[in-house]
């Protein structure tokens, strides 16, 4: 397992996270499209940095910097196109996505940082985009994960801001500064 913590996150929408610091519950979701690409101007920094360095990893199971890089730009293509189905598709199942299988069929660790800094930032902004696209009637409609999770387009959007958030903390150690 290469990401350490492959627990049910969706209580994240209930209560703010003692891990990283994100108050999602209390996130408006008009904020969301602004926080997703602020949280993408933070990737593209740290990604500037030694690429020896981002592609050394804590512990051996534990992701490097850059994997976890890949696996964000791959969190914004993935839930851009779930987005896209709750909006048009009456309740839509999502079929399970093996995060570790991935990483490893696309060779996270052995991509070239600067590619995956521009592609996590138009990752991040389509998505971004998408939510600001969304109509406010729309917000109710409802996608299920293949665990059986529902989410609305809402809390959808919310649960999906955590993730890169909370991956930045597991990269940096340093906790979301406000919400």
């Amino acid at each position: 397992m290469m990401i350490p913590d492959t627990k049910d996150w969706t209580w994240v929408l209930e209560r703010p996270c003692t891990e990283c610091g994100l108050d999602t519950p209390s996130v408006d979701f008009e904020r969301i499209p602004g926080m997703v690409r602020a949280n993408a101007a933070s990737w593209t920094g740290l990604l500037a940095g030694d690429p020896t360095a981002l592609r050394e990893r804590p512990r051996p199971e534990v992701w490097s910097a850059l994997e976890y890089a890949c696996h964000v730009r791959d969190v914004f293509r993935r839930c851009d196109a779930r987005l896209a189905r709750m909006l048009t598709e009456d309740t839509p199942l999502f079929a399970n996505w093996d995060q570790d299988a991935t990483a490893v069929e696309e060779r996270y660790g052995e991509q070239d940082p600067t590619t995956v800094s521009v592609e996590l930032a138009a990752a991040a902004e389509q998505f971004a985009r998408s939510l600001e696209a969304a109509p406010d009637a729309a917000r109710p409609r409802a996608g299920v994960r293949s665990d059986g999770a529902r989410f609305t387009v809402e809390s959808f959007a919310r649960y999906v801001l955590h993730d890169p958030v909370h991956h930045r903390y597991d990269v940096t150690g340093e906790q979301h500064q406000g919400s």
